[in-house]
């Protein structure tokens, strides 16, 4: 037999498209009920930052004044890439009054020898209270 029409070829393509998809599959029917299936529970979402701290004042002026500086060239939240990452510098220290006046002297003064070889910038320009701003949104970042 020789297909010649478009519309026959058509039909004879629908048909075997139909079959390969499983149109010509008998279906048989189970009468037995399927177990419950207990739920798995939720997945924990990990809440963002700045979800997380949207509304915190110390949060959004520490973050504001850290992108208005030189901070980010060699200091990442979660990632080192010439310094410390800020969460691993949050595990290290405990946010307190003591800690955060300690950590913004050594901002604005420099220094060497806490995290390895490569010294942190002395940043003498930086007032000690916007220091301290910055150093509590590190601290904030504590996992």
């Amino acid at each position: 037999m020789k297909i010649t029409k478009p519309l026959n070829l058509g039909l004879v393509a629908l048909a075997g498209l139909a079959f390969a998809c499983g149109g010509g599959e008998k279906s048989s029917e189970t009468t037995s009920t399927p177990e419950p299936v207990a739920a798995a529970p939720a997945p924990a979402q990990e809440i963002s930052l700045e979800d997380k701290y949207k509304d915190d004042p110390i949060y959004i002026k520490g973050l504001e004044k850290i992108k208005g500086s030189d901070c980010m060239s060699c200091h990442m939240v979660e990632r080192k890439i010439v310094g410390p990452s800020y969460a691993d510098v949050a595990a290290k220290y405990e946010s307190t009054d003591e800690n955060i006046t300690k950590l913004a002297t050594k901002v604005i003064e420099g220094g060497v020898g806490v995290w390895g070889e490569v010294p942190m910038t002395p940043h003498p320009g930086l007032s000690l209270d916007d220091a301290k701003d910055m150093v509590a949104y590190v601290l904030l970042l504590k996992k």
